[in-house]
């Protein structure tokens, strides 16, 4: 599967320079890390959160959980993550489980967590499990214009 139509209009829309890496098939974004050999905290993943008022999504480091207290306070809400099965619906053009961290395309509210705002470079899923994204760090800030930001890892214990 290539860059899903919506993902790839995006990016060209936005104006951002990417590479595209290619990698063995993977289910996690985890996988896709050790597979085209990038430390996890340079791949940004996203978290799926709903509550009554629709849908979030939350932008995070692969190599972090989300603390989602800390979210639900910022935010004040009560989100809590999306079911597995809505996701298809929402992301057509996108293999099952392999979501970009681009709410905009989706008109899908995003939160970015503060550790990504001055990352150097970023790595992303696509939309397929093998092929990852590579922009600037300052690209990948463009792509979450007006995002909502802020601290929700969870503390490594």
């Amino acid at each position: 599967m290539a860059i899903p139509p919506r993902v790839k209009w995006f990016l060209e829309q936005r104006g951002v320079e990417y590479d595209v890496l290619h990698h063995s098939p993977t289910e996690t974004c985890a996988e896709s890390a050790t597979a085209a050999d990038i430390p996890r905290h340079r791949i940004a993943k996203c978290v799926l959160l709903e509550d009554e008022r629709g849908y979030v999504m939350a932008v995070l480091p692969a190599s972090e959980r989300i603390e989602l207290g800390k979210l639900n306070g910022a935010l004040r809400r009560e989100l809590e993550l999306a079911g597995e099965s809505e996701l298809p619906d929402l992301f057509r053009d996108c293999a099952p489980g392999a979501v970009p961290p681009l709410g905009r395309p989706y008109n899908i509210p995003t939160v970015v967590d503060d550790s990504l705002l001055s990352a150097p470079e970023v790595w992303f899923e696509s939309g397929d499990h093998e092929d990852l994204i590579h922009v600037r760090g300052a690209a990948f800030l463009s792509l979450l214009e007006g995002a909502k930001h802020g601290s929700f890892l969870a503390r490594h214990s």
